[in-house]
């Protein structure tokens, strides 16, 4: 049983905001280090549609394509000689309560299940995406107005910095961690024409990361996506 899940994972909208790293040390697992691009520490908000999963190869009925929204932020653990890029989660949503369950039990994830929304509306030159969220009775979304022009990431970018990362880390307590693989091909990316960012950072993820709502964001991005698996082995550490 080498894969748990695999999915086709479109049209990923990354938010990125810088922030204080010392933000972050207490949501740090332990064994993992703090990723930098350029001198600096970010978080993203992240919205994409997962779809047509299916766990140990069979499909989830009726709840196999769903949106999620995330907060994450970027780290590093060496092992030996390598250096292995992965993320750490803030927070995760999810419409489905059995999708959440399966996930923060097998890996220790921190998903809710609220609910979601998304519209896409595409033309032969222009895409809008966007995600929603409802939190205490009010709907947050992240949009984008993208080109449906793609291409490649730029190495050492920062839009490579932000998708190449391919483990997750999770902080079971101060002294376990959780690691696990997730596999992807490099993404294209489309240019951004336009974004919109409505949400309230404070409310739903707590007062840590009140500040993101009068920041502006460094950068937003729109990836294609791909199919993705992710590996039933968790390495704890």
């Amino acid at each position: 049983m080498k894969t748990f899940l695999r999915a086709n994972w479109q049209n990923l909208i990354m938010a990125n905001y810088e922030i204080d790293p010392k933000i972050l040390i207490p949501y740090l697992p332990k064994g993992v280090e703090l990723d930098y691009f350029e001198g600096k520490t970010y978080v993203s908000l992240v919205g994409f549609l997962f779809k047509d999963s299916t766990i140990f190869g069979i499909p989830i009925p009726y709840m196999g394509t769903f949106e999620e929204v995330n907060l994450r932020f970027y780290v590093i653990r060496k092992v030996g000689n390598e250096n292995r890029r992965g993320v750490v989660f803030i927070n995760e949503t999810v419409p489905n309560k059995l999708v959440a369950w399966v996930a923060n039990k097998l890996y220790k994830e921190h998903y809710i299940a609220i609910p979601t929304r998304h519209e896409w509306n595409f033309t032969a030159n222009r895409k809008e995406v966007e995600y929603q969220w409802k939190v205490n009775k009010s709907w947050n979304s992240i949009q984008v107005v993208a080109s449906t022009t793609k291409c490649k990431m730029e190495v050492e970018s920062i839009e490579e910095f932000i998708f190449e990362h391919y483990f997750g880390y999770t902080k079971v307590n101060s002294e376990k961690s959780i690691e696990y693989k997730i596999n992807h091909p490099s993404w294209e990316i489309n240019t951004i024409n336009n974004y919109q960012i409505n949400c309230d950072f404070a409310a739903f993820y707590g007062n840590d990361f009140e500040a993101l709502n009068k920041s502006k964001p460094h950068s937003v991005m729109l990836a294609e996506g791909s199919d993705i698996s992710v590996d039933w082995k968790r390495n704890s550490f």
